[in-house]
């Protein structure tokens, strides 16, 4: 199985604290892989690695055969790699088509000139973005709130307006930070065979952190388990379930929490 990324003994330090430990992860293509943990088990910090908001202390990682450590993160989201963010970050006062608009501007081709003349090309490519906007939107389930402001949407939409503008970039591998974070049990059950679908209509990797136990172990074919910045398990759901490790680390905690 060849993978599409892979992160190669990743250290993040801040000031004296190791946040991440030595981490090796590859994401295969065409998979959904998960990433969980206890909080403050290191995961959004190497979800930031991955996407270039932080810089490792150590270690590399290669996407597609070459090494993106040091690329910015926009640099890194126009080769291919999408993410959301486990609170919304959309632009409340853009409409849900402006949003997706946005996220495909590095993709556009016009430039300053063509776009205040408004030459034929450049009107040609702005209704061809408008119309894949129109698609995304209605792929994810949103399309009726096209001209609506984004804050304007429910919580459900907006998360799932948030993929939308992920997809946008046309992303080979698209990383989600607690998707199904705020949402209903139906709602969750929805996500997952939406993941499911992507993964198999639109080729392409996922890489999920989440919270929700029920969605990791439906929708993924391998899972990490950080604690404490380390890799302390990784293996398929059925594995993970019955690994003592993990269940005293995080599975435990959690029930001990809910008791």
């Amino acid at each position: 199985m060849s993978n599409v990324l892979e992160a190669k003994n990743i250290s993040v330090a801040f000031g004296g604290l190791l946040a991440v430990n030595e981490v090796n992860f590859d994401i295969p293509k065409g998979k959904v892989v998960s990433l969980i943990g206890p909080n403050g088990a290191g995961k959004t910090t190497f979800f930031n690695v991955l996407t270039g908001l932080y810089k490792p202390s150590a270690g590399t990682i290669d996407f597609d055969g070459k090494d993106i450590t040091d690329l910015a993160p926009h640099k890194i989201a126009s080769i291919g790699i999408a993410r959301t963010f486990q609170n919304i970050r959309l632009f409340g006062l853009m409409t849900a088509q402006e949003n997706l608009l946005v996220a495909m501007h590095s993709k556009l081709k016009s430039g300053i000139t063509s776009t205040i003349l408004r030459t034929p090309k450049q009107r040609r490519e702005e209704s061809e973005a408008e119309d894949k906007a129109q698609y995304l939107l209605d792929y994810v389930g949103v399309g009726k709130w096209t001209y609506e402001f984004a804050r304007n949407l429910s919580y459900g939409d907006q998360r799932r307006l948030e993929v939308a503008r992920a997809l946008a970039l046309d992303p080979k591998v698209l990383l989600l930070d607690e998707p199904t974070a705020g949402m209903n049990p139906q709602e969750s059950g929805v996500f997952i065979e939406f993941v499911k679908r992507l993964v198999s209509e639109k080729d392409i990797s996922v890489m999920l952190i989440e919270h929700d136990m029920k969605v990791v172990m439906s929708v993924s074919e391998r899972i990490t388990v950080l604690d404490q910045g380390e890799k302390i398990a990784e293996g398929t759901p059925d594995q993970i379930k019955s690994n003592a490790r993990v269940i005293e680390a995080y599975l435990g905690k959690a029930k001990e929490a809910k008791a």
